[in-house]
């Protein structure tokens, strides 16, 4: 099924940066597509064309986390809580055009190398999967590394954290990883170079401000690190957007275990923003949109922000309900 993205003012934004260094690509694309984890269905959307359509797709887990999607090779991934494995759905641009509802798994990892799987991060052809602890993985934390091959995934390295993980993001050879359950984030320098086992973070700070954070997104463009506070996880109204503008500097000079004040931070908080559980996020680095996945508020929503200047209850440029709504991915071409 088609529905008609909620505002045009996005497409206005996202039309404009054909003037930019995207006029030099014959077929530019603003992609972004999301998960749910309640139905059982992702969406697809190329926000540069001009009537903006959202695609959903039946897919083969009712309950997936961590999408991302590939336009070279026309594929969506996602990280499986039905099946426990990574699983790649392609020919998404043709489903799309034809009108299906519906996406055939054309790849897929083994089963039960992860549970509860929270977020993915790529680099490359490698994926990065973070397993948040539940009994039924003996509460263990984990990173895993995955190639993906011609024939399915392959798993090369996996890893145990001595922290709760939820939103990840690999920045070259780097690994950003938040903390749940506290306002923290951690990097892991040169992080697949890692032999598996326990890994620690090389330096761990706190973001004054944040109850508890999930999305973590990184713009190299813009030197700009976006988290999100879910705070409450019972509240539907408590939620924001932290931005943090010059970060690889500003992080580079926190201390080990010292802090990044709310003076350093953009923060878009309040009943006007409709940010409750934002579970994920991210950006666009050309017109400057935030773009998050909001869990709770509503049943869920697709929400997107413009470039935040001053913090703010800022209201959002769109909305779009969308059911169980858990994770969000934006990519340019």
């Amino acid at each position: 099924m088609k529905n008609l993205f909620i505002s045009c003012a996005i497409i206005a934004l996202a039309m404009t940066s054909c003037s930019n260094d995207d006029n030099s690509m014959s077929n530019p694309e603003l992609t972004m597509v999301t998960s749910s984890n309640t139905s059982g269905k992702v969406t697809y959307i190329n926000l540069l064309e001009p009537s903006a359509m959202v695609s959903s797709f039946t897919i083969s887990s009712l309950d997936a986390e961590g999408i991302s999607y590939d336009p070279s090779a026309d594929n969506i991934i996602v990280a499986s809580r039905t099946n426990n494995r990574l699983e790649s759905y392609s020919g998404v641009k043709t489903a799309a055009s034809s009108g299906s509802t519906s996406l055939t798994l054309s790849l897929s990892g083994s089963n039960l190398d992860f549970t509860n799987a929270r977020e993915t991060a790529v680099s490359g052809d490698k994926i990065v999967v973070a397993q948040d602890q539940l009994a039924s993985n003996g509460l263990v934390n984990k990173l895993l590394v995955y190639q993906k091959t011609s024939t399915g995934f392959t798993l090369l390295n996996s890893y145990t954290t001595n922290f709760k993980l939820w939103g990840i993001h690999m920045e070259g050879n780097d690994l950003y990883a938040v903390v749940d359950l506290t306002g923290d984030i951690v990097q892991f320098k040169n992080f697949m170079g890692n032999a598996s086992g326990a890994v620690t973070a090389t330096k761990r700070v706190t973001i004054e401000g944040i109850i508890r954070t999930h999305g973590i997104t990184y713009s190299a463009k813009d030197d700009l690190m976006i988290l999100t506070d879910v705070g409450s996880a019972a509240s539907d109204s408590d939620g924001g957007l932290v931005f943090i503008k010059n970060f690889m500097s500003l992080f580079a000079s926190t201390a080990n275990m010292g802090t990044i004040a709310m003076s350093n931070q953009i923060r878009i908080y309040g009943p006007n923003s409709q940010l409750g559980n934002p579970v994920d996020v991210g950006y666009d680095y050309v017109t400057n949109t935030t773009y998050v996945a909001e869990r709770l508020n509503g049943g869920g929503k697709v929400l997107s922000f413009a470039k935040a200047t001053v913090s703010a209850d800022a209201t959002p440029l769109t909305v779009r309900s969308e059911a169980g709504v858990t994770s969000i991915f934006v990519i340019r071409k």
